[in-house]
């Protein structure tokens, strides 16, 4: 039996409802439908075949390299996709939700299962739990005090907001998805093996056809290699590293080293920020950024989140983190998110100082 949808929104000032209920209030909007969902695939292999033709073909440089951005934006929208196929959220069906997955990871070089891990277990399980969530996990004054001076200099690079492609590339898909070493990944399968031999192939064959391409049509190797296959992967790792950035980093999101406390904080919606964007931005990211409703309900299908997160703002009004996208708000976040205060819950710079206001500890920790 389904639970009943309240018809009155919940008070700001009462307590948080427990998540069952807050996940019955989607119930109508979870349905999941194969045909909408292969319809947007077979979309988006279209606007990838098209963007990545006219990189090849376009003799301009310019052209080509903004093209270039275009294909890798193209697969960032198909690694949207993958992503609700890989939470089993896209289709009717386990194995073609596995397989298109798979299938649509492999743009964007992804090897499936490590993302699976990652992704769905540690993130979804733990989000913003330090020791657990490693996703733009902010470091305490102590803990950066104590890297090395190279390792210093980095993660003010990864923070300084110009860097998300190279903390994306580096610590996310480097580390612990490309044939990660058993300190990043302690449990060995052989799909973890598989799935980075699958993506190296894919890579290897997508160079080799630009190869083919500059022997048959004479165009410079070294620039098609540039332009049809850099300028994306680096357009997509930039685009990623952002998107996962903005939505568990804001003055106003606070991270936990305690479980208890974590628990408390009902991270669900708390720990997730609702960034809204002008021109259509929000669908052309397949409303990947409605991520409250996707984190309360990992089974909320990506073409019906809009309607998921207009649900949950009207039903919890003052418990959602929404925020407008500005260029000026994105490097102010970046300017003030440096480090994390854990005990005060606020951010800090790299020298400890506070740069946001201090956070309320949930009640449960304060009875404790």
């Amino acid at each position: 039996m389904s639970l009943p949808t309240p018809a009155t929104p919940v008070d700001p000032h009462a307590p948080m409802p427990h998540r069952k209920i807050i996940r019955s209030w989607l119930e109508p909007i979870v349905k999941r439908s194969t045909p909408l969902a292969i319809a947007l695939v077979l979309l988006d292999l279209c606007l990838f075949g098209i963007t990545l033709t006219a990189t090849v073909w376009v003799s301009n440089i310019i052209g080509k390299i903004l093209l270039g951005m275009v294909t890798g934006f193209i697969i960032g929208r198909l690694f949207i996709l993958g992503h609700d196929a890989c939470h089993q959220s896209f289709t009717e069906n386990r194995r073609l939700n596995t397989w298109l997955g798979r299938f649509v990871f492999m743009f964007s070089l992804t090897p499936y299962s490590l993302w699976a891990v990652g992704h769905n277990v540690v993130h979804h399980g733990y989000t913003n739990l330090q020791a657990f969530d490693f996703v733009w996990q902010p470091r305490s004054l102590k803990d950066f005090q104590s890297l090395p001076r190279w390792r210093q200099r980095l993660e003010r690079l990864y923070r300084s907001g110009w860097a998300p492609w190279l903390y994306y590339m580096v610590d996310m898909w480097w580390k612990r998805m490309y044939f990660p070493s058993r300190k990043q990944m302690p449990t060995r399968r052989a799909e973890f093996v598989w799935d980075g031999v699958l993506v190296t192939a894919v890579a290897a064959l997508w160079i080799g056809l630009l190869g083919v391409v500059s022997a048959t049509g004479g165009q410079s190797f070294w620039l098609l290699l540039l332009t049809a296959f850099v300028v994306p992967i680096l357009f997509w790792k930039a685009m990623m590293g952002f998107v996962v950035y903005v939505h568990h980093t804001h003055p106003e999101v606070a991270w936990y080293t305690d479980k208890s406390t974590w628990s408390a904080a009902q991270p669900f919606v708390s720990t997730t920020v609702h960034l809204t964007f002008r021109y259509g931005i929000g669908a052309a990211l397949h409303h990947i950024m409605e991520h409250t409703a996707h984190h309360v309900d990992m089974s909320v299908p990506l073409y019906r989140l809009k309607k998921a997160q207009k649900m949950l703002e009207t039903m919890l009004p003052g418990r959602i983190i929404i925020q407008r996208f500005s260029w000026r708000w994105y490097f102010d976040t970046a300017r003030r998110c440096k480090l994390y205060d854990f005990e005060r819950l606020c951010w800090t710079d790299f020298k400890g100082r506070p740069t946001s206001e201090p956070l309320k500890m949930p009640e449960m920790n304060k009875a404790a």
